[in-house]
């Protein structure tokens, strides 16, 4: 049970719950204990030892994160024997680290490199030992990922992350002693081994080990080539994270700066990833209310989520069928730009270099997919993730922070409000019900379906619609998605309409969005922050109905017919298959 204890840390008379750790109760006033493999809830190892504290005179130092409080504790975080031993410390890991700073994607933004700096660990010692001597693992033949062990420093929190976010456990340890790394179990390639490319792993991270498979150098070199014309999408997400790269506080929207670095780039044209984002609830609203006039199949489940997609064809490939065959709103945005937009701008599809930017680097793989273009070209060439923009933006020296704002200048970027809550939990869902609701009452009916909102991991909701009352359901993070599958397998509850998201908050907290420190990150909800952005946009538009979007209502008019006509289905939708993890065992 719980009770209050009293402690001194350095000297400072301290009360909290006996439940803390040293370490909890230091942050929770204010001190500072160094920390490296630690993250609440998700990995509490204690492995490295960077945490160590003199506790009560103790000759042997403890673990800050291990150790839990008790009445009359003394604790000392920062004499000489606590900094030699954490230096000391800090010095092994590097030894097991290949120092390319410049050359990392955590080079603005690595828990490692500010410890050593924090600590003086001199720069020579970094290179002292040899990393090189021991084995190393390093693999980008998926597209998506590369893992790197040269910089990892075994500290163990991305296999947690994996667990606990997705309930998976794609990574592990392989071998053992001097050769131990992290990578896929089994010793396989990361595509072949169920993974769905969430990217939890790579948040996780307090290194370069894992990051996305980066694309800066393609899309470098389609801006200066005089032959292509640049056209780039960005998804509504990144609005509300981009700034957190520059020092902007979480949930501040950078719309406008955003695009005006994209111009500064040199891009020819922008396309806004809402406008599609608007198309597909007008494909898929049409989809479900065509399922429910000849009653399913039921229920119809999202196909936004590119990790979602994943998950499912790898292990529920029996659900396949019930789910929507939308393409994503990245996708169909590739198929406009590379047929109707290259028409209008009276270019060869193969002239255009198709760029997206998204919080997501499950949409790498997305765009790599067989059925996700036509006549020899890709709908989508290029996909950066919101970090991959922001180290471009920064290696171009473009000062972000004093940009003046700017609206998108391609004639696909008008949006509605719900084509901007796409990017949070529970968004795609309240878009659809807006538009679908309204066509089926046939009369205007409500706009926010706040019940659908929020961090909670399974929400639930029925709406009496034109005398049915409709099932609906938003699920967000692996974990989560395998515990409602299960649950709904062995139900009785007839659901009619499901979103799901592979990331655990939606697009807002995707794989590919800027990677908050863990000491931060446990003190927020950085989910909620991002979402209140997308919220906002969404309160403040004049129209928050995909159907009422005129730019969408004229695509159809001039080009598309009507949602889901014969040409709609040949750009818009797509199918899935099947397919197996560990596959060439």
């Amino acid at each position: 049970m719980s009770k209050l204890v009293h402690l001194t840390i350095n000297g400072q008379q301290i009360e909290t719950s006996s439940e803390k750790t040293i370490l909890q109760a230091a942050e929770e006033h204010g001190i500072y204990i160094p920390r490296l493999c630690y993250y609440e809830k998700i990995h509490e190892e204690g492995n490295c030892r960077v945490c160590s504290v003199k506790v009560n005179g103790q000759k042997n130092l403890k673990p800050a994160c291990r150790t839990n409080v008790d009445e009359g504790m003394n604790v000392i975080t920062d004499d000489l024997d606590v900094y030699n031993a954490v230096t000391m410390n800090l010095e092994l890991l590097a030894h097991k680290h290949h120092f390319e700073c410049f050359n990392c994607s955590r080079e603005d933004n690595c828990e490692f490199l500010d410890l050593l700096q924090r600590y003086s660990v001199e720069n020579e010692l970094t290179h002292l030992y040899g990393y090189h001597d021991a084995p190393i693992y390093y693999s980008d033949s998926s597209g998506v990922m590369t893992i790197d062990s040269s910089k990892c420093i075994l500290c163990g929190r991305c296999v947690s992350a994996c667990q606990a976010f997705t309930g998976l456990g794609i990574l592990n340890f392989n071998e053992r002693g001097s050769e131990t790394y992290v990578g896929p179990a089994l010793f396989h390639n990361l595509e072949d081994a169920g993974c769905i490319y969430c990217g939890k792993c790579i948040q996780a991270c307090p290194t370069g080990a894992l990051s996305e498979k980066d694309d800066i150098r393609l899309v470098e070199t389609a801006l200066r080539d005089p032959r292509k014309t640049v056209v780039i999408q960005v998804a509504p997400s990144v609005r509300a994270t981009l700034g957190e790269e520059f020092g902007y506080p979480i949930g501040t929207n950078v719309e406008g700066q955003m695009f005006a670095a994209l111009k500064k780039l040199g891009v020819d044209e922008i396309m806004d990833t809402n406008f599609t984002a608007d198309l597909t609830i007008l494909e898929e609203g049409t989809e479900l209310i065509n399922r429910i006039k000849n009653n399913g199949p039921f229920p119809m489940f999202t196909s936004c989520s590119p990790g979602w997609v994943n998950y499912m064809e790898l292990y529920h490939p029996d659900l396949i069928p019930n789910l929507s065959t939308c393409k994503s709103p990245q996708q169909m945005a590739g198929a406009l730009i590379k047929t109707y937009y290259a028409k209008e701008l009276n270019l060869d599809p193969k002239n255009i270099v198709s760029i997206s930017i998204m919080p997501c680097i499950a949409k790498k793989a997305e765009a790599r997919r067989h059925d996700m273009g036509r006549e020899g070209y890709a709908d989508v060439d290029i996909v950066l993730t919101t970090r991959e923009l922001a180290r471009l933006i920064k290696r171009r020296k473009i000062d972000f922070n004093h940009l003046e704002p700017i609206k998108p200048f391609g004639v696909l970027s008008s949006y509605t409000g719900a084509g901007t809550i796409f990017g949070a939990t529970g968004g795609v869902m309240e878009a659809a019900l807006r538009t679908v609701t309204e066509i089926l009452e046939n009369k205007p009916t409500q706009i926010d379906f706040k019940e659908l909102r929020g961090t909670q991991d399974i929400k639930e909701a029925t709406y009496h619609v034109a005398g049915l009352d409709l099932n609906v359901a938003v699920i967000h993070g692996g974990f989560a998605i395998g515990q409602f599958l299960e649950e709904m397998k062995k139900g009785q509850k007839k659901y009619h309409f499901i979103e799901i998201m592979g990331c655990t908050g939606g697009c807002i907290n995707g794989g590919g969005q800027p990677i908050v420190p863990a000491y931060i990150a446990e003190k927020m909800d950085i989910r909620a922050l991002r979402a209140k952005v997308l919220y906002d946009l969404d309160q403040a538009t004049e129209l928050r109905k995909s159907h009422e979007n005129p730019f969408v209502i004229s695509l159809y008019e001039k080009f598309l017919g009507h949602p889901n006509s014969h040409l709609a289905h040949k750009l818009l939708h797509t199918h899935y298959e099947r397919r197996e993890p560990y596959q060439n065992i």
